[in-house]
């Protein structure tokens, strides 16, 4: 006889309240407020009053002006917003600059001009993409950078700056009250580097300094020991004078910020590969468990592969930063959810930013939300989680950020569609 799996949607979490919003990348609760980067243009930021957490009021919403950025990032200092902007599609769209090169190669190679579809099988795109890409590379793309705002009235967002940097623009990004902490493609280097920028006048940030790994600075002479933007930084959060750093399929770096107009190396931790996501983010806990110090990463899942590893959490002794080592990791099953194997991503993307004791809170896509003690670092334990049934049309959630707010309340932003304000009672 067929057994039937039972799928435990909730445990130890209830909702509170749910709106439902264009997809997200990131979701910052400050001051009572829930601030939403979106992933789709037109949609930009939307600024929520969550003080009632089951009735959350949309209290102001920012258009982007055009289809070829988004703004999916956010973050927030006091009275100032932060909001990256960064191309729209760009990884499909930068593959528009080899199709001169193809086309000349086929032409040499066929003795005559190629076809949209040949064209199209070199490059691994449809052949109506062919013409979008054409489009998008004589289009050019010089819009990428960050935005500081006032939101000292919430419902009504004044831009301060404009910051434009290069290439693709902006992805991730940390702030705090002197400095932003900026991962952006920039002229003569190879992939994203980290650019430091005084805000002390947001009107008029400063780059102070910039950090990037040895082979990325082109026009400096370096040469990168690895094909196209694989290693590259993703963010780095400040943590005291040091900097925490996910370089992709490079693993991790920890940076001495001490002075910040010269941030040096100190510690790096490589497991690409044979590990096949990418390192996503990395943080330590806040405090010291049994004298030794403890860091979490977590690897981005993309396009899954049968056979290959779901991406998942890891832990790291950092207490030797000349002796970095895993100690154990945290994974989800397939079975653990309805929708592993729909449409979209299952394994692990994020991780709240902001340690402050021992609870992680884990976004896993389809996966849901999963919140795991790190009390023993050697033993991490799932104490609650919380999948969000697909909202809409959408074959599957994608749990995609989450925040905690003042009062313990979790909010899970969904990548396509939907925030939910969570209750977690343990």
């Amino acid at each position: 006889m067929k057994k039937t799996i039972e799928y435990q949607l909730q445990r130890n979490i209830m909702r509170l309240g749910h709106v439902d919003i264009a997809g997200g990348g990131q979701v910052v609760v400050d001051g009572g407020y829930a601030f939403v980067g979106h992933m789709k243009p037109p949609h930009g930021t939307t600024i929520l009053d969550v003080s009632d957490p089951r009735n959350p009021e949309v209290v102001s919403t920012l258009e982007l002006p055009d289809p070829y950025s988004h703004t999916h990032k956010v973050r927030v200092a006091g009275d100032l917003m932060f909001t990256n902007v960064e191309q729209y599609d760009r990884h499909f769209l930068r593959k528009g600059d080899a199709i001169p090169g193809v086309r000349a190669e086929l032409a040499a190679k066929l003795g005559r001009q190629a076809t949209d579809a040949e064209i199209a099988a070199e490059l691994g795109v449809r052949p109506g993409q062919v013409g979008e890409l054409d489009q998008a590379r004589e289009r050019g793309y010089g819009d990428g950078g960050f935005r500081i705002y006032d939101i000292s009235d919430k419902s009504t967002p004044v831009l301060l700056s404009y910051t434009r940097t290069f290439g693709f623009g902006v992805h991730r990004f940390d702030v705090d009250e002197n400095y932003a902490y900026i991962s952006t493609e920039m002229e003569g280097y190879i992939g994203n580097i980290l650019v430091i920028y005084d805000i002390s006048e947001p009107k008029a940030p400063k780059e102070v300094s910039r950090w990037w790994m040895p082979g990325q600075h082109l026009a400096g002479g370096e040469k990168p020991t690895w094909k196209g933007y694989k290693n590259r930084l993703h963010h780095a959060m400040r943590v005291g004078d040091e900097l925490w750093a996910s370089v992709w399929h490079a693993g991790f770096r920890i940076l001495d910020a001490s002075d910040i107009t010269s941030p040096k190396e100190i510690a790096a931790h490589d497991y690409h590969p044979p590990f096949p996501e990418p390192t996503h983010t990395v943080l330590p806990l806040p405090e010291l468990i049994n004298g030794r110090r403890y860091a979490v990463a977590v690897d981005e899942e993309h396009a899954h592969t049968p056979g290959r590893l779901h991406g998942f959490m890891w832990v790291f002794d950092v207490t030797d930063l000349s002796n970095i080592h895993a100690v154990s990791a945290f994974d989800v099953s397939e079975l653990d959810s309805p929708w592993s194997r729909a449409a979209g991503r299952f394994g692990a993307h994020q991780f709240r930013e902001k340690m402050d004791g021992t609870l992680v809170y884990l976004t896993w896509f389809s996966g849901g939300l999963r919140v795991v003690d790190m009390a023993d670092p050697y033993h991490p334990a799932e104490v609650a989680h919380f999948i969000p049934e697909p909202v809409g049309d959408e074959p599957s959630p994608q749990s995609n950020d989450v925040d905690v707010d003042e009062n313990g309340l979790i909010y899970l932003l969904d990548r396509n569609r939907g925030l939910d304000i969570l209750e977690m009672k343990l």
